[in-house]
């Protein structure tokens, strides 16, 4: 399959083979020339087979090899050994891996459902690793996936047909997460998710992400669901027409157990208990999400607005678990509270990194709208200190 896009006088082709088994990728860009022995010719072939090379030729009447050993070094990996989807990849699962990344697969019939991610340049933080907020968009992302793919998918996002009939919509109550290893720019990760019934009128979703290649566990999350009114906005029972067409997809499986879910209880903040609080947090129009309310992820980011920047800094979050208390709107002003579970030591206006290597944090959202100062969302962190002598 050849194609072809004319720019002026530029001529950009794409030659891809019959089938992608074979693992290679091909990219030409000839300049027009009145001459065809003068004919610029630049192209770049990415083959994923066996011999797993990146080749570059620059032809101008001859080839000149490009060698690997004179590349420039980025973040400490030379450019030509700089990790490649399509190289990494068996030769025989480069279709299905593909497929996996762009659509997803079930697996073990129609229980679990997989998704394929690359993390991009875009989805890291300071420290060059996936932020929360870009796991909790790939949690989201495969979950809604599931859904489109299993064949009771309705119009709305995460609807099934009959939750589309009735004008519900799913709302999460609570969201739990444990971070074992933080992914960089350049892994490939896999995300498997699954449902189960929670109680009589809630749904229980899970989630293991792995990394690819090694197939090592990173990341384990769990939440909990509940339907609510599209219009009306209140939460009802789950209709039995809906109940008929989720069961057939439960599996009593746990990512991360019950008892580790719901061992300890979220205590509401007050303005005594408070050490940080930030105010005048407002929601932008792209912090809505297509029901009409602020994406669950945005919350992250105004819950690390009130964290001492040396937590920041010097720590990682191993652990954050939400739960959700109301809505929020475009037009509703926030504010952000935190209080550490054990104490900061200062010393030097730095933190005692010897007496407190594990924090652990409680936070509280709520809205501004009027004197009762409504929550929003409560929420728990862990966090460790970063042994930077590992990453040195």
């Amino acid at each position: 399959m050849q194609l072809t896009l004319m720019v002026a006088s530029i001529n950009l082709g794409l030659q891809f083979p019959c089938s992608l088994s074979n693992n290679v990728v091909k990219l030409g860009f000839h300049s027009s020339s009145p001459s065809p022995n003068n004919k610029r010719r630049v192209s770049l072939m990415v083959n994923a087979n066996s011999n797993r090379r990146l080749g570059g030729t620059i032809n101008n009447g001859e080839n000149n090899n490009i060698n690997n050993k004179n590349y420039d070094k980025v973040n400490g990996v030379r450019v030509a050994e700089a990790p490649l989807t399509l190289r990494k990849l068996k030769e025989d699962s480069a279709e299905e891996a593909l497929v996996t990344c762009m659509h997803g697969r079930f697996q073990e019939g129609i229980f679990v459902y997989r998704q394929i991610f690359a993390i991009r340049s875009y989805e890291i933080g300071p420290d060059q690793t996936a932020t929360m907020e870009t796991i909790l968009n790939f949690l989201q992302e495969t979950a809604l996936n599931h859904v489109a793919n299993s064949g009771i998918g309705g119009n709305g996002f995460g609807a099934t047909r009959q939750m589309s009939i009735r004008k519900l919509i799913w709302v999460v109550t609570r969201i739990q997460v444990q971070v074992q290893r933080y992914s960089s720019w350049g892994d490939i990760i896999e995300i498997d998710t699954w449902v189960d019934a929670h109680g009589k009128n809630g749904m229980r979703r899970d989630w293991v992400i792995r990394d690819h290649f090694t197939k090592e566990v990173i990341v384990k999350a769990t939440s909990t669901w509940v339907m609510m009114n599209r219009e009306t906005r209140k939460l009802c029972k789950i209709p039995e027409e809906v109940r008929e067409e989720l069961t057939p997809f439960y599996i009593n499986r746990f990512a991360i157990s019950n008892e580790d879910t719901y061992s300890e209880k979220i205590h509401k903040l007050t303005d005594q208990d408070a050490e940080n609080i930030q105010t005048g947090l407002a929601p932008r129009w792209n912090d809505m999400d297509a029901n009409q309310h602020v994406n669950n992820v945005k919350y992250i980011g105004w819950i690390l607005e009130s964290l001492p920047m040396k937590v920041l800094e010097d720590y990682y979050m191993t652990s954050m678990t939400l739960e959700f208390r109301r809505e929020c709107t475009q037009s509703n002003m926030l504010e952000s509270m935190a209080t550490p579970t054990s104490k900061l030591i200062h010393a030097n206006n730095s933190i005692n990194r010897k007496v407190n290597n594990n924090l652990q944090f409680t936070h509280l959202l709520r809205l501004l709208d009027d004197d009762q100062r409504p929550e929003v969302v409560r929420a728990r962190t862990e966090w460790h200190f970063k042994n930077y002598a590992d990453s040195i």
